[in-house]
């Protein structure tokens, strides 16, 4: 008999391995014609610590991270003792001889007979990757391209472990129900919220990326790194998020696509350059991957608190969108976006995700490259006037960008307030004109803003309204209150500014009862909402814990 989907958790001390395990049986699953939700779960440390890494899997579309465990992989005795309470009713433990367990539940495996010190956690990838159902082959080939080249020893010591692995748990009667073969799998991608922004930001004809190692979001430097010699791109680290800033702005009054990202400690470093860019109007892409706080908080859990800090960041009045992907190939697809609307509109224009999104692997179709094509900095210089106005008043308050050096006009930008020509000036009615012109710019992002997405009847009993990551959990615990008979739908927000009332409030008062969540203590957006529209959501389920709403939170949270 075979499952459809299976929950498996490996859990262990950092520097065990089961990150390498973790990223190989997810790379395996994927190939094999899996869907894949991975959930990361961290300490701050090298060594030692209680880590996680959850591969939620199924033959069909796997959306959002379960908290239930149907494969228990302990690489140390605290994960038993943390986890044994998740199991499922047909869930089974596979933990090692040595630690003396004696249930039923409980595969115990003879891991030093399997392997050598230093390969225990491939001889326990071998035992999972069977028990679900993967071929040896399929797993050996994922793991020799994981590892690339190495000593010819190592890579021997690998195999041998991956398969008397195979071999003692096929000689073993596991009482667990594989996942169905697929047959034909399609051509998919892996890759976690981070890597899809980078390859966003590279389609969109990124540049320049400057920034300060700070988690969640370091892994888009080390991405983009990876890339840039091919891309020609250039890729920074800088001393300080102040610098990051500074460096991308820089970048992106010389005519280069510019990006930085940071978490919210680092972004209260870059205020100061955030109303830079909107006073010399220049555009960049600004990535805040969210983490709990106040201060260092917890570095490497997740949250949404940082959505009212991004949106009032920078001292004055100026335009922003700010994007928050809620999947993978939005993250890919919203960082394009922004490009192309911080181009267009010549300011700071911002993505918001967070830790889990950050770490989460899926399985992606091929993003159609081919079809994007990069954006075009600066305005043509044959379309300019002489003498030329770098902050010319228009209609639309998008002034003609030329680049410095690439022509025979005088490029002049200032900080202070400034002319149509960019030197500074203390005339208060310039001062006034300059203010409605940057101001008019909004309505340009205005018009442009993504309504969000409704799922489900128009007239529901229950509305439920999400931002950015909760995404899949929500639908998916809509999708479950459905098979229920429940009339539930859901309405996702992934631009949360601007927010435009027009294109939510018949949804919002078609409901007989509207619920919000979000990864957050106070109801950010849906204060945003309140105050953009006026109407009230009295009931929300916020989660502040550091963890990723799932929808069994979800479903217990609406039986209270």
């Amino acid at each position: 008999m075979n499952r459809n989907s299976v929950n498996l958790l490996i859990g262990g001390e950092a520097g065990q391995g089961l990150v390498t395990i973790g990223q190989i049986l997810a790379k395996s699953l994927v190939r094999s014609g899996y869907s894949i939700v991975v959930t990361q779960s961290y300490h701050s440390r090298i060594r030692g610590g209680h880590n996680t890494y959850t591969i939620h899997a199924g033959a069909d579309r796997v959306i959002a991270p379960l908290e239930t465990i149907d494969i228990l992989v302990a690489l140390n005795e605290e994960t038993m003792t943390l986890h044994r309470h998740e199991i499922s009713p047909d869930g089974i433990i596979i933990a090692d001889e040595a630690f003396g367990i004696s249930d039923d539940v409980s595969l115990r495996v003879p891991f030093k007979e399997l392997a050598k010190q230093g390969f225990l956690n491939i001889a326990a990838l071998g035992v999972v990757g069977s028990i679900i159902g993967l071929t040896e082959e399929s797993i050996a080939g994922t793991m020799d391209k994981f590892f690339g080249k190495m000593d010819q020893k190592t890579a021997e010591e690998n195999r041998l472990a991956l398969s008397n692995a195979f071999r003692w748990t096929t000689g073993r009667s596991v009482s667990f129900s594989k996942l169905p073969p697929v047959s034909d799998p399609p051509k998919r991608l892996i890759m976690n919220g981070n890597e899809a922004i980078a390859l966003g930001a590279l389609s969109a004809g990124l540049k320049f990326y400057s920034f300060y190692p700070m988690t969640p979001s370091t892994s888009i430097g080390i991405a983009l790194a990876g890339w840039a010699e091919r891309m020609g791109s250039i890729v920074e680290q800088a001393e300080d998020e102040i610098a990051a800033i500074n460096m991308a702005l820089g970048a992106s009054f010389a005519g280069a696509p510019s990006m930085v990202s940071t978490s919210g400690g680092g972004f209260a470093l870059m205020v100061e350059g955030v109303s830079l860019a909107a006073m010399t109007e220049t555009p960049v892409v600004i990535v805040v991957a969210q983490r709990p706080a106040p201060a260092t908080g917890l570095p490497t859990r997740t949250e949404q608190a940082d959505l009212n800090f991004v949106l009032y960041a920078g001292h004055g009045e100026f335009p922003r969108a700010i994007l928050a992907p809620g999947t993978v190939e939005e993250c890919f697809h919203l960082t394009y976006r922004a490009f192309e609307l911080a181009e267009r509109y010549q300011g700071p224009i911002f993505i918001l995700t967070d830790q889990f999104l950050a770490d989460s692997y899926r399985a992606v179709a091929p993003f159609d490259v081919e079809n994007l094509s990069p954006v075009s900095p600066g305005s043509d210089p044959a379309s300019s006037s002489s003498p030329y106005q770098r902050y010319a008043l228009t209609d639309n308050g998008i002034s003609p960008r030329l680049l410095p050096g690439i022509s025979m006009q005088l490029v002049v930008a200032d900080s202070d307030e400034h002319t149509e020509d960019g030197h500074l000036t203390e005339d208060l009615t310039v001062r006034q004109r300059m203010v409605e012109k940057r101001l008019k710019k909004g309505k340009g992002i205005r018009a442009e803003a993504i309504p969000p997405q409704m799922e489900g009847d128009k007239r529901p009993d229950l509305l439920m309204v999400s931002w950015g990551s909760t995404k899949g959990a929500v639908l998916k615990a809509a999708s479950q209150m459905r098979h229920t008979g429940k009339n539930v739908s859901t309405l996702h927000f992934s631009q949360i500014w601007p927010l435009v009332s027009e294109q939510f409030m018949d949804y919002l008062q078609g409901a007989r009862e509207v619920v919000s969540l979000e990864g957050n203590a106070t109801g950010q957006l849906a204060g945003l909402i309140r105050r953009e529209s006026g109407f009230l959501i009295e009931k929300q389920i916020l989660r502040y814990d550091g963890l990723p709403i799932t929808p069994e939170y979800i479903l217990r949270e609406l039986t209270k």
